[in-house]
């Protein structure tokens, strides 16, 4: 399946929502420390309620972990500056989707990394600053999936 990549998220409903959100695709979802809460934190287990036995998590403790664990051949960087739209993409298994944290979106020297294939963006209407990072990731995931035909879904 695919696998969802939070860099240093900072709000922890969202990362229990994108918690949710791998239980439910089967996807796995990597947080890349610093993390602007613990894992432990009320918030995250709120809005993750019962899912978090059900989804592959883990926390890298940097970037370069990450890479060197996952050796990933294709990692796609969400920005809002990108121009390519996410559904320009045929996504393939084990695709990386890398989405920045909250209150800033990812950084020039992630979004330069040599591991990003490309930078993508959700549409949305001018002028606005970014979508919630946890709709962003249904965004961007349900449109990977259907086009894997929701592969092993009810």
């Amino acid at each position: 399946m695919f696998r969802i990549m939070y860099y240093q998220p900072c709000i922890p409903p969202n990362t229990g929502n994108a918690i949710r959100i791998a239980a439910n695709t089967g996807c796995e979802l990597h947080l890349i420390e610093p993390l602007g809460f613990t894992m432990t934190d009320t918030q995250v287990k709120r809005a993750g309620l019962d899912y978090h036995e059900m989804a592959n998590v883990t926390v890298h403790p940097d970037l370069q972990t990450a890479w060197d664990r996952l050796k990933p051949e294709r990692v796609f960087a969400f920005s809002s500056h990108a121009t390519r739209f996410h559904t320009d993409v045929e996504y393939q298994a084990g695709d990386v989707l890398l989405f920045g944290p909250e209150p800033t979106g990812l950084p020039d020297d992630v979004l330069n990394d040599m591991h990003i294939t490309e930078q993508l963006r959700i549409p949305m209407l001018p002028d606005r600053r970014s979508m919630n990072l946890a709709n962003a990731t249904s965004v961007a995931l349900y449109e990977a999936w259907r086009q894997y035909g929701f592969e092993g879904a009810v």
